[in-house]
């Protein structure tokens, strides 16, 4: 099988992260990156729509996810946006990097990068 990939970079989205205080009311920005391990050898092809993984709908339903969320640690948000990537058949695995902007002095961001299979 052939293995090709879809990235989806700098995702930038406002949501609740962090386990201080006034990280549970403030919204903050996280971005986060994702690749999509797919065969893409039918819609290279045919250059069908129906026939790929539709990124579009992947992205909105990780900002919609991410932007009502209250997560305490990036690593569980990382898991829960690889588990919602991975819902289109098509795709067998997904790298999900989720950075936190800002997070530590002197730091440009603090982030973890998973990666799952389906």
């Amino acid at each position: 099988m052939t293995i090709d990939r879809i990235h989806i970079t700098g995702m930038r989205i406002n949501c609740i992260i962090g386990i201080n205080d006034w990280e549970r009311v403030t919204k903050q920005d996280v971005v986060i990156d994702i690749t999509l391990h797919a065969d893409l050898s039918a819609p290279g092809e045919s250059d069908n729509i129906e026939d790929t993984v539709n990124y579009r709908d992947i992205s909105k339903a990780v900002q919609a996810h991410v932007e009502t969320s209250s997560y305490g640690l990036i690593e569980a948000m990382a898991r829960n946006v690889a588990t919602i990537c991975l819902e289109p058949a098509a795709v067998v695995r997904v790298d999900v990097s989720v950075q936190k902007p800002g997070a530590l002095n002197g730091a440009d961001s603090v982030g973890v990068e998973i990666s799952r299979d389906s």
